[in-house]
């Protein structure tokens, strides 16, 4: 199969011939039909976060089953699915205490001594995020699929594998906000839209939307935002705080950056809660002011937005066939495999929201 391989810190991918396995007794053959280019990507790409090389990037991604293992019975060939790095063994710690996002159990992986999912002349080649869905088929564990309707298209329904579990998921389940709250998220690109769509769809009475771009801004309106900031005109915190009389109930960083994680607790009124969305780079230490926590303000992370997949997802997609989560506008470009890199350039310069690739 044809793939997009990372084979050194910031170099180009290279489109090059990849082998992959036969299904394990519980694991499932998909061919992809559609990758999102998630800006968690590029930190890997960019060296932010060490991983082993070579490796197939790819994360948020649908497709249709082709096989299926002795023991699967979730799904059977022909069946249309949402993919979820969030990959579950169901019984730990994690999963028992409903924290699937945080499993890190290693049985939804293959062992050393197997033979390894995806290879290139005998030599393994590593799998991102359980995934590695920059290519033309995907093996992966039964637990990091979950089966949606299929009449939901396959290029839309690949945004929910990752951008929006994460914002609409951050907003849901990670901070919980009520309806007539204050909000201001710091970050218009598809997890930030994701999480402006999930506050509107949650009740917030004010939704501030931040970044420098002002098509970015224009564009989170179209996703519920009710006032905008460009933070590169303006003081962000103090412009939140005026919109807002006085600071918001919650915030959200959408970014992954030192000084955007700190403003969104800055911006907070008394009480409120700022929530880290954005991959913040290894090493990377957050200051804060220690008097802010006499007044309860609260900063914490979101892995994946708090998910349960395999229930969040289906109702994600019933919310876009009603009309009330926007899919179509969050797709920028539609692409090949071999325009990967490009895809990367345009998010690099901000000219895109979502670029997806398309088999």
């Amino acid at each position: 199969m044809k793939a997009a391989v990372l084979r050194e810190v910031g170099k180009p991918l290279e489109i090059e011939e990849i082998a992959i396995s036969k299904p394990g007794p519980r694991e499932v053959l998909v061919r992809t039909v559609a990758a999102g280019v998630c800006h968690s990507d590029l930190h890997f790409i960019d060296g932010l976060y060490p991983t082993k090389m070579p490796i197939i990037m790819g994360h948020e991604s649908a497709g249709v089953v082709e096989q299926v293992g002795a023991d699967v019975k979730y799904v059977q060939p022909g069946d249309h699915v949402i993919t979820c790095l969030s990959v579950f063994c169901g019984h730990c710690e994690m999963c028992v205490t409903g924290h699937l996002s945080l499993c890190e159990s290693p049985e939804t992986r293959r062992g050393e001594g197997d033979e390894p999912r995806l290879s290139q002349e005998g030599n393994e080649v590593v799998q991102f995020a359980d995934l590695s869905s920059f290519a033309e088929m995907m093996l992966v564990h039964e637990h990091a699929i979950v089966k949606i309707r299929e009449d939901m298209p396959l290029d839309r329904a690949a945004l929910i594998g990752c951008s929006v579990t994460t914002g609409v998921g951050s907003v849901f389940h990670t901070a919980g906000v009520e309806p007539g709250s204050t909000v201001a998220v710091i970050g218009c690109g598809g997890v930030g839209l994701s999480a402006i769509n999930g506050a509107a769809l949650a009740g917030a009475g004010r939704v501030i939307a931040i970044d420098t771009m002002d098509n970015k801004l224009e564009m989170a309106k179209t996703f519920g935002a009710t006032d905008v900031v460009n933070a590169s005109a303006v003081d962000p915190v103090a412009a939140v705080k005026e919109i807002s009389g006085g600071g918001v109930q919650y915030s959200f960083e959408a970014i992954g950056l030192k000084a955007t994680a700190e403003q969104a607790f800055r911006m907070l009124r008394p009480g409120g809660a700022a929530t880290i969305i954005g991959m913040i780079p290894a090493g990377v230490k957050i200051e804060l002011t220690g008097s802010a926590f006499l007044q309860e303000k609260k900063i914490q992370g979101s892995m994946m937005g708090s998910n349960r997949f395999r229930v969040d997802m289906p109702r994600f997609v019933d919310f876009y066939l009603a009309g009330k989560l926007h899919l179509d506008e969050m797709v920028s470009k539609r692409i090949a495999l071999e325009d990967i890199n490009v895809a990367f350039e345009d998010m690099k310069a901000g000219n895109v929201a979502r670029s997806v690739i398309v088999f």
